[in-house]
């Protein structure tokens, strides 16, 4: 067959898979097609690291799965370090003259004694985000404690996509930023 007709038919065949799934994403069975749809919207995440990309990536594939507690707290991990290594980045200047007592000559160390929710508390004093804004991040923790925990809240698909695709906003908010 000729090579170019192949590649013809890739790209034709790639194009009705994205449109087939934009198509059954809109039905609340259509897991697989609704995780595609999510997928999307990370993809357009800019300048993660290995090790983000690979924890959304994780989380995409635990809502595939059906594990869906399991996808709100990779997502989460994904957006913390995203968070502490913007918080990083300026060898943590801001972050110390803010909060002088956290103990820890560097990002890694002060993860042993800094909570997540007093990382997340420093978006709003540091100018990362408003004070809403950092609410409802602390929602997102809190959400995130809820399946990491033992507790009663087992999320099903759309609590998960809608977590996921929360998650991937708020950090394209952070990126937008700047220490």
């Amino acid at each position: 067959m000729d090579p170019l007709r192949i590649a013809d038919y890739r790209t034709r065949s790639r194009a009705f898979t994205v449109e087939a799934h934009a198509i059954f994403s809109i039905h609340e069975d259509a897991r697989k097609s609704r995780v595609v749809e999510v997928h999307a919207s990370f993809e357009a995440l800019d300048e993660l690291s290995l090790k983000q990309d690979d924890l959304f990536r994780q989380a995409l594939r635990c809502a595939e799965n059906g594990l869906y507690r399991a996808a709100h707290v990779m997502a989460w991990a994904a957006f913390m370090d995203y968070l502490e290594e913007m918080l990083a980045s300026d060898g943590l200047v801001q972050v110390r003259a803010l909060r002088p007592a956290w103990k820890g000559r560097n990002i890694e160390e002060m993860r042993e004694y800094v909570t997540e929710h007093a990382f997340v508390e420093t978006t709003q004093p540091l100018g990362l985000c408003t004070k809403n804004q950092m609410k409802a991040l602390l929602g997102l923790l809190n959400k995130r404690n809820e399946c990491a925990h033992p507790s009663d809240f087992y999320p099903g698909v759309n609590e998960t996509l809608g977590y996921i695709s929360e998650v991937i906003q708020r950090t394209k908010q952070l990126q937008a930023k700047s220490l």
